[in-house]
C-alpha cells in the first residue's frame, strides 16, 4: 500500500538519487521504518493457528507485534510528511 500511495514521492526522491548520508537518511527512512515494521509482524503472522508449545511460537510474542506496530506507525506518518515535501514546489 505505501507504494501505491507514494509512488510520486518515491520516484522524486529516486530521481536526486546521490551516496550521501544526508540524503539517505532523510528520503528513504520513512520506507525503511515501513519495511522494519513488516519484518517485526512476520513471526507473528508465521505464528497464527500454532499452540504455544510449537518451536515457530515466539516466545516474545507481543513484544513484536508492539514493535511492528510502533515501526510501521512511525514509517506512514514519516512517509506522509516526506510525500507532502516531495510535491511541494521548489522555490526559484
Amino acid at each position: 500500500m505505501p507504494v501505491i500511495l507514494w509512488h510520486r514521492a518515491m520516484a522524486i526522491i529516486a530521481a536526486d538519487f546521490r551516496l550521501d548520508f544526508d540524503y539517505l537518511v532523510t528520503g528513504w527512512t520513512a520506507y525503511a521504518l515501513i519495511v522494519v515494521g513488516l519484518l517485526f509482524f512476520l513471526p507473528v503472522v508465521i505464528s497464527i493457528g500454532r499452540r504455544p508449545d510449537s518451536r515457530l511460537y515466539p516466545r516474545s510474542r507481543g513484544a513484536l507485534v508492539g514493535w511492528g506496530a510502533s515501526m510501521y506507525t512511525l514509517g506512514i506518518m514519516l512517509a506522509a510528511q516526506v510525500a507532502v515535501i516531495a510535491e511541494a514546489p521548489v522555490a526559484p
